[in-house]
């Protein structure tokens, strides 16, 4: 396109004036048009514009790396490098004329203002600096001015989490834009992303998240400032410096107008400030943004464009010849003439440099965009290589091998991991686009360019569900479009609690209590639980009249006083009136109404009254038994108060003070007047136990409860820093290093009291099985209950073997002869005796009654040989009481076993197991006898005692053992 006799306009002004839409509608008016654009993005933009307005037959696309081009071309929309200079189109127009001025592509730009032109009509769009040096360079230019549609003022700092909806926040790293989209994300609920290096179909995804509303935000490079036209309100800068290939630099004052001017589309006004820790412009600058007066452009980028193929050196002279127009000055050089410097100096490039055709087609290979960000060494790598191909072994050329770009492009179709590295291949694969649209330099060109574009495609799509995925919440997204919309939001709950709107998951409703989602940014927290619980309320009403109706089966409280419905907490206990009945806290929200509220609470309060009364049964028919009077009223109520399990040390006075009618009242109720406590076996249940710690843990007011022994366990670890108190109430007595059940351990004391503890005994089986321990365990038991064991080994007794008899011999059958040389008369000789084998050993441990004193007993002189001191049986020295796993002299006198007192001389220190004042059972007023407990043993001396006989008490017929008692003389 040479200079012709056509218009020629240069349409100025700042952004938002519509520019690019009038080159748009005088390039539709021409019979053909070309029009240059300064990125592919934009390109892409207009190309689906005029589509839409003419169809795709009649109109192409060109860029480095997309090629379209119908048979019946009329309108040709290119990046301004991709330009076709030579088809003689009746209109040319060039987008960002101002871009003459970049040091990176300002040349090229220069360019088409010095030699493209329109057979009838030409235009340059632009901003008003560009009038001088347009005037200057262009003969019979005609200048049009556009004013801006609206206004633009600057509202100064603002911080992300203020900033207003329909913002574009503007940052020049890829991770400075990253590291704000993560932070409008989790404070926004997500914004869309666009960036020069994006491809057009990802960011046309990207656009059209923020265009439809999705997302209200916009995170961005400076790439909006050229011709993006998006609805945006605000444009906040995140940096007022950038990278521009070469070093750091501050952005001149024309380039934050062309980014800011983004703001406020047609006739809607527009704001611009910065953000972070952007440093606030200027009143120079923050004037001339608002009121677009900057100072005129002075010289433009030039580049020689009549360059000499002869050899490659004066290629490169060319390309660095000067200008003496004072608008030009030559730029600097470029990345081709770099990689063309590059590549010269490698051996086997210069020999191939045969002539002009071969110099062109070096240059062309340079001209390949180093779209991976390479090093210089790897990107002029890859261009030799390209270059030995397409020069091939003959004077025709060559062609890159198919198999080689396949590999390539085979190595890059991959849609798996991160941002980063999608944006890596996607890089890479503009690369082989680029060659792919280069005609002559590979077989089969459609195929590889079909090829190229559906990897770019694939590539294109996961970078943009990645994006999407990573800085866009898609649930905080539909909800705000909708209350943009001012349209009621629809909530759901499923049968699995989960809280749902607009199809969106916001939280689990939890039993009575809206649980939300703890992923929701602050902003949408609050409209998402207005949402929800606006839903929520007839499904508060719907759950409690279920729960209301629901049996108690349904329903269950924890070992810490929590009370459920199903697996879903619903309230929990709190100390009531009395022990046994505890009171009850709902958890519901205040949403859902003081009607609901109560419905709860009077439900969970039925459930543990009925709860109460069904396992405690015992004691409350104990509490309303009206024959129960004096003493034994006195001890149900302290049964009632330790619920159902009392340690006898405690108790031990009274217990003596109850005749045997008032047990035989308790008795009737189940009570059980152990050795070392006083229980109702039907309470040590695992049910019963596990509701009675929860209760007395209320009771005292404890924070923590302890928790019941997992049932059928004989024994558990008796751990020091547990109170003895608690293991009482699980139904337990500690005893050495371990404690034992309470039942079990009473009829372990019934055994013992058959033993002669002062002579000593042998464990048996029978103790053995009660306790489930092997014999070391039940020793350590045992010292925990006072007794002694000492440790001994015997030869271990074997059952004799059955004795075999001879069948009886027929003296008619035929016997065996004896031989000759055998003599009848002879001895029988004798067979050699084995050694005796060593005696195979077990050990044993006898137990005697050795409790330990609680006092030293004091020292004292020998009494006299007969002097004998009487003192009552109460007087007994404590330290003589046997002993749990706790301080020994802590037991009362009642607590230890019982020997036969009628055995020994009374006084002595041996454990009562007869009658006096030993402690009762619950087999009656006295202790159980051995089975010679009612006449002495023969071997024994008679023993003798001072004090009259007592009389004879009649028979309790309540008496369980009254049958036996009365044969007791009869027999």
């Amino acid at each position: 396109m040479g200079a012709t006799t056509g218009r020629i306009t240069a349409v100025l002004g700042p952004t938002n004036t519509g520019k690019t839409h009038y080159a748009i509608d005088r390039m539709l008016g021409h019979r053909t048009g070309v029009i240059g654009l300064p990125l592919r993005l934009l390109a892409r933009e207009v190309y689906d514009r005029i589509v839409a307005l003419r169809g795709p037959s009649v109109v192409a696309l060109v860029t480095g790396e997309e090629r379209i081009v119908p048979d019946r071309t009329q309108y040709w929309v290119c990046t301004v490098e991709a330009m076709p200079l030579e088809i003689g189109a009746d209109f040319v127009a060039i987008d960002e004329i101002q871009l003459c001025a970049d040091p990176d592509r300002g040349h090229v730009f220069t360019d088409r203002l010095l030699r493209a032109r329109g057979l009838h009509e030409t235009l340059f769009m632009g901003a008003e600096t560009m009038r001088p040096a347009i005037a200057g360079l262009v003969p019979g230019v005609t200048f049009l001015k556009r004013e801006r549609f609206s206004e633009l003022t600057y509202t100064g700092s603002k911080k992300i989490s203020r900033m207003p909806p329909r913002s574009a926040i503007v940052g020049f790293s890829v991770e400075n834009v990253y590291a704000i989209a993560e932070l409008i994300r989790r404070q926004k609920g997500g914004c869309a992303v666009v960036m020069g290096a994006l491809s057009p179909r990802t960011r046309n995804a990207q656009v059209a998240l923020y265009q439809n509303g999705d997302v209200d935000y916009l995170v961005a490079t400076d790439a909006i400032g050229m011709g993006l036209n998006l609805d945006i309100k605000h444009i906040a800068f995140s940096a007022t410096a950038k990278f521009d290939g070469r070093r750091m630099r501050g952005l001149y004052p024309q380039e934050l107008a062309q980014i800011a001017g983004r703001a406020g589309r047609h006739t809607e006004n527009g704001t611009f400030g910065v953000t972070g820790e952007a440093r606030p412009f200027d009143e120079e600058i923050i004037e001339a943004i608002e009121n677009h007066q900057f100072a005129p452009v002075r010289k433009l980028m030039w580049r020689n464009h009549a360059l000499d193929f002869g050899n490659a050196d004066r290629l490169i002279r060319s390309l660095e010849e000067h200008t003496s127009n004072e608008w030009l000055t030559r730029a600097r050089d470029a990345d081709d003439v770099l990689a063309l410097k590059s590549l010269v100096e490698m051996p086997e490039v210069r020999d191939r440099l045969t002539g002009p055709k071969r110099v062109q087609l070096l240059w062309d290979v340079c001209r390949v965009p180093d779209f991976r960000g390479a090093s210089a060494s790897d990107h002029a790598g890859l261009l030799a290589r390209l270059f030995e191909f397409l020069c091939g072994r003959g004077l025709g050329g060559g062609r890159v091998p198919s198999d080689w770009i396949g590999k390539a492009v085979a190595r890059i179709d991959r849609t798996d991991g991160d941002i980063d590295a999608i944006s890596k291949r996607l890089a890479y694969i503009r690369t082989w686009t680029y060659i792919a649209q280069r005609k002559g330099w590979v077989d089969n060109e459609s195929h590889w360019r079909d090829e190229t574009r559906a990897v770019e495609d694939r590539l294109s799509d996961a970078l943009h569900a990645r994006l999407t995925q990573r800085f866009v919440d898609r649930r905080t997204s539909v909800l705000l479009r909708r209350l943009k919309q001012k349209e009621t939001l629809v909530a759901e709950v499923n049968d699995k609690g989960e809280v749902t709107v607009e199809g969106e998951f916001v939280g689990r409703l939890e039993g009575f209590r809206f649980r939300q989602d703890a992923s929701t940014s602050p902003d949408e927290a609050k409209v998402m639980a207005q949402a929800a619980v606006q839903a929520l309320k007839p499904e508060f009403h719907l759950r409690a009249d279920r729960f209301y109706n629901a049996p108690d089966t349904e329903m269950d409280f924890t070992e810490q006083g929590g009370l459920m419905w199903g697996t879903t907490a619903v309230g929990k206990l709190v100390k009531g009136a009395e022990a046994l009945r505890p009171s009850v806290e709902a958890f519901v929200d205040e949403e859902a109404g003081f009607e609901v509220a109560e419905k709860v609470r009077r439900r969970l309060q039925h459930f543990i009254d009925r709860k109460v009364a069904a396992l405690f049964e015992p004691l409350a028919a104990m509490s309303r038994d009206e024959t129960l009077t004096g003493l034994a009223r006195g001890f149900a109520f302290r049964l009632v108060e330790g619920l159902g399990v009392l340690p006898r040390d405690l108790v031990a006075n009274d217990v003596k003070e109850l005749d045997q009618e008032s047990r035989g009242a308790l008795r009737k109720h189940g009570v059980r007047f152990g050795q070392f406590t006083i229980f109702l076996p039907l309470l040590l249940k695992p049910a019963p136990t596990r509701l009675r710690l929860v209760l007395w843990s209320l009771w005292n007011g404890l924070d923590e409860f302890p928790e019941s022994p997992p049932p059928g366990l004989v024994t558990i670890p008796n751990v020091a820093e547990v109170p003895k108190s608690h293991y009482t109430l699980a139904g337990y007595h500690p005893a050495g290093s371990r404690a034992i059940r309470i039942d079990m351990l009473e009829r372990l004391a019934d055994i013992l009291r058959q033993k002669d503890s002062r002579a000593g005994f042998e464990a048996t089986p029978d103790m053995l099985s009660i306790t489930g321990m092997t014999l070391d365990q039940f020793a350590d038991l045992m010292a925990g209950l006072g007794y002694k064991g000492e440790k001994a080994e015997r030869a271990k007794v074997k059952t004799s073997e059955p004795v075999v008899v001879a069948p009886a011999v027929d003296p008619d059958a035929p016997q065996n002869p004896i031989p000759e040389e055998v003599s009848v008369l002879a001895p029988v000789p004798e067979e050699p005796q084995a050694e005796a084998a060593a005696p195979e050993m077990e050990s044993f441990y006898t137990f005697t009654w050795a409790p330990k004193p609680r006092n030293p007993r004091p020292e004292r002189g020998a009494r006299p040989q007969g002097e004998r001191r009487e003192r009552p049986a109460g007087d007994r020295p404590r330290g003589e009481r046997p002993q749990g796993d706790r301080p020994q002299g802590d037991k009362p006198r009642s607590e230890r076993p019982q020997g036969d007192r009628r055995d020994r001389p009374q006084g002595e220190g041996k454990p009562a197991q007869g009658k006096g004042d030993r402690p009762k059972n619950d087999r009656g007023g006295k202790g159980d006898r051995g089975k010679g407990g009612d006449r002495p043993d023969s071997n024994k001396p008679r023993q003798f005692e001072a004090r009259p006989q007592r009389a004879e008490k009649p028979i309790d017929p309540d008496n369980p053992f009254a049958a036996l008692m009365a044969l007791k003389g009869k027999v």
